[in-house]
């Protein structure tokens, strides 16, 4: 069966010297696993220097249902992006989301709301021309709505902390490590009140920002199963430090 959808590339792995193996979130469904051959030639219907994680794409597919990697049948720019790929801060954010994305979206099963969420997001990004350097902590805070475990923000008051294992606040610290101290719990309910037109208007310090991303890998991690420490983390906390 013929599938045709909107897509973004998470990642491409060498799988030998004659093919790449690219993992794509779909809109059609989900993320999916393509093996992909390389070729350098101008009429290929699927260029390689396309398939770059954060391209976003218009890519077709014959479904095999019971096959673990999918052969890609046509890729074209869905999006042509205008400074993401050249400016060295919003490229570290997209590498960042690519591994980030890469390990949340696990799950085939496919989302449209979330998928237009990520799309317009990476857009956004493309186009802002300033201050955005708060994006990567209100994408992530808004993308756990979607994934099921959406932080319980509301019986916030001063002094609370913050149970990253249940994501509610407390009046008592946990019996656990994995808590945010009264500080940067209260720092919670302000990032989920920015959007990306207002978030320039919040100034954090760079130790705020990176407890911050710290702590949202953290909530992550302990709600997700299997989720790594991230490699682009390190690189990510530094450029913006």
């Amino acid at each position: 069966m013929l599938t045709d959808s909107r897509g973004l590339v998470l990642r491409a792995t060498k799988y030998n010297d004659d093919t790449t193996i690219v993992d794509i979130y779909t809109e059609a469904e989900g993320t999916v696993s393509f093996l992909v051959r390389n070729s350098r030639s101008p009429r290929a219907a699927v260029k390689t220097r396309l398939l770059r994680p954060m391209a976003l794409l218009r890519i077709g597919w014959d479904k095999r249902t019971n096959a673990r990697l999918q052969r890609l049948k046509s890729a074209e720019v869905d999006y042509a992006y205008t400074s993401l790929p050249y400016d060295p801060y919003k490229t570290s954010i997209a590498l960042f989301l690519a591994e980030f994305l890469h390990r949340a979206l696990r799950v085939n099963q496919p989302d449209r709301a979330l998928f237009e969420y990520v799309r317009a997001s990476v857009v956004w990004l493309d186009l802002c021309q300033r201050a955005f350097a708060n994006f990567h902590l209100v994408f992530l805070l808004r993308l756990a709505r979607f994934l099921g475990f959406y932080p319980n923000l509301e019986d916030h008051r001063p002094g609370m902390y913050f149970d990253l294992e249940t994501g509610c606040f407390t009046l008592l610290p946990p019996s656990h490590a994995h808590f945010l101290m009264p500080a940067d719990a209260a720092r919670l309910p302000l990032l989920m009140r920015m959007n990306y037109d207002t978030m320039h208007l919040f100034r954090f310090s760079r130790e705020e920002r990176q407890r911050l991303l710290t702590a949202i890998n953290d909530y992550y991690r302990l709600h997700l199963p299997s989720f790594p420490d991230l490699k682009s983390l390190d690189v990510l906390q530094a450029l913006f430090s």
